[in-house]
């Protein structure tokens, strides 16, 4: 078996691999890696989303930065803001042990001066969007003139989004660049003209993927405030009885606490984590698959050891960092041609995350509502009636005992010996969910009697002489608080102030957010705005307002419509 550690890759990598828990490289890491490190050429890779193509090209890419040169030696092209910010995640991860290393993300969506100030500190790796990348060059605020190595990842997906003309531009502003590296799910026409273009005499690199994505899963996201996370995670739990399932955790710290209040009230869990000794976990998994344990509390890389079929959930009680770290562990359920539920529990921010994920696993996640206290009961009575009526008692089990329960329950009806034994299975859930909370979000509800009830106007002490239009506002709230821009109508910018409606079931939320926000180094405050007589909520624009269809009773898991900071509206740049 191929290790990360006989590769001949600087000691530094080989110590962040190891500090990440990464042992042995995916079949992609197994191609790509050693022909780079060998003899660094011009390449295609070509393997599904999810397959590990980050650490493919991230690792060779760091092994050859030389951090004694202050420019920029190396460019990685990506399609989104959020596989951007993902890959300089990765990068930041796997060069901890390089000194003086840096890599900065520069993508639309967010203010570019910030950006801008970052270049400044002389990184030597960039990772970009096509569209703010040109901005940044158009502006003069960046040189490529050094770069030696150009990766162009998810190529097929930059040109579906029509980025052709915006990558034939970036890599003309690369006249010192020696190596191009393409990764791509799938070799098209278009794909092909890029590398005929821009690249020398490549090797083509290729992996066989089982399918990324299980259409046997459903996949579910439950969205409710951090604080309520854990209430959230035992609700899920009470509504799924007969569950068979692994909850995933970032932290060892995180797996262990949670296993341990899980355990205290009562559930068959059990932690699984690096810090554990190996006949610990070998204990554990013993227990886990002859189903004394109803889930196990792990973290992903202790996960890697467990193969089992039968799983019925995976619950993401966080979100991985990685999205692609999203697909190993939905994929631990639905084996074997089975079906399975992946349950992630999300905040408000982690709606974008949601949207990511689902590009990268190319199916729809279900929004759905957290359960009540009567439906986890209702739940747990079927569950229970179930389990009666497909029972299958010991053969000799009525001779032994039929009699004594018949003399002790002869004069007690059926119905309330039926009541009674009900009652005495569902007490303590129906004692711990007489009187439950609401854990959903105060916002964001779908159809069907949802929450609503009107909009809201909110004051913000920024204006135009803040270098803010409506669109620029607009992009600020919806960045600095992850709802939806449709959430905001109604757009009145002033010299020193401005006023926007929220849904009201937001507003809180937003006020919330807002008020912890910097803009160019001014504290934002964000207050109730004195409603007028005239006022109507989700009404036309007053001075500088906005009116264009901002589709008023659409959810908070909408799809944007892509607005700038500089306020224009070219949502493919960005």
């Amino acid at each position: 078996m191929t290790l990360f550690s006989d590769f001949p890759m600087r000691e530094e990598l080989i110590r962040a691999v190891t500090d990440l828990g990464f042992e042995s490289p995916t079949p992609i890491q197994q191609k790509v890696i050693p022909t780079l490190l060998s003899q660094p050429s011009d390449i295609i890779g070509l393997a599904q989303t999810g397959t590990g193509k980050t650490a493919a090209f991230g690792l060779p890419l760091l092994h050859y930065i030389d951090t004694s040169v202050k420019d920029i030696q190396a460019l990685v092209l990506s399609p989104t803001r959020e596989l951007c910010m993902q890959i300089q995640n990765e990068f930041d991860k796997y060069g901890q042990h390089i000194d003086h290393f840096r890599s900065v993300a520069v993508y639309g969506g967010v203010p570019i001066g910030g950006q801008i100030r970052e270049i400044k500190s002389k990184p030597q790796v960039i990772v970009a969007t096509p569209g703010r990348l040109i901005d940044l060059l158009e502006r003069k605020a960046i040189s490529l003139e050094n770069v030696r190595y150009v990766v162009l990842d998810e190529a097929d997906e930059m040109l579906n989004m029509g980025f052709r003309e915006d990558i034939d531009i970036i890599l003309k502003t690369t006249p010192s660049r020696e190596f191009t590296w393409l990764f791509s799910a799938t070799m098209s026409n278009e794909v092909r003209g890029i590398a005929k273009r821009f690249m020398k005499e490549w090797k083509e690199l290729s992996v066989t993927v089982a399918n990324t994505t299980n259409e046997n899963i459903d996949h579910q996201y439950y969205i409710t405030n951090h604080h309520n996370r854990f209430e959230t995670l035992q609700r899920l739990l009470d509504f799924a009885p007969g569950i068979y399932g692994i909850i995933f955790t970032r932290t060892k710290q995180d797996c262990q606490e949670i296993a341990e209040r899980l355990m205290k009230q009562g559930y068959h869990v059990s932690p699984l984590h690096g810090d554990m000794d190996q006949k610990m976990r070998s204990k554990v998994m013993e227990r886990f698959k002859n189903r004394t344990l109803q889930a196990i509390v792990a973290t992903d890389v202790a996960a890697r050891g467990i193969d089992v079929n039968d799983i019925t959930h995976v619950i993401n009680y966080e979100l991985p960092d990685d999205p692609e770290v999203y697909t190993h562990r939905s994929g631990r359920t639905a084996r074997a041609g089975k079906s399975g539920i992946c349950m992630s529990i999300v905040t408000p921010r982690e709606i974008s995350s949601i949207r990511n994920i689902e590009r990268i696993v190319k199916q729809r996640f279900n929004k759905t509502d957290i359960p009540d206290g009567g439906d986890v009961i209702r739940k747990k009575l079927f569950f229970y009636l179930e389990q009666i009526e497909t029972a299958e008692p010991k053969a000799d089990f009525a001779d032994t005992y039929q009699q004594m329960i018949h003399d002790r329950f002869e004069s007690m009806e059926k119905d309330e010996l039926i009541r009674r034994l009900v009652w005495l299975q569902l007490k303590e859930a129906i004692d711990a969910y007489s009187d439950s909370q609401d854990l959903n979000a105060g916002f964001g509800n779908t159809g069907g009697g949802g929450k609503t009830s009107g909009w809201r106007r909110l004051f913000i002490n920024l204006g135009e002489k803040d270098g803010l239009n409506t669109e620029r506002l607009i992009a600020f709230i919806a960045e600095s608080t992850d709802i939806e821009s449709d959430m905001i109508e109604r757009v009145t910018v002033r010299d020193m102030s401005s006023f926007f409606n929220v849904r009201h079931d937001a507003a809180d939320f937003i006020q919330q957010s807002l008020n912890s926000k910097k803009y160019k180094h001014r504290k934002v405050r964000v207050e109730e705005a004195e409603q007028s007589k005239g006022f109507k909520p989700g009404g036309g624009s007053g001075r500088g307002g906005y009116s264009g269809n901002r589709g008023g009773g659409r959810d908070f898991g909408g799809k944007r419509h892509g607005h700038g900071p500089e306020g224009y509206t070219r949502s493919k740049r960005h």
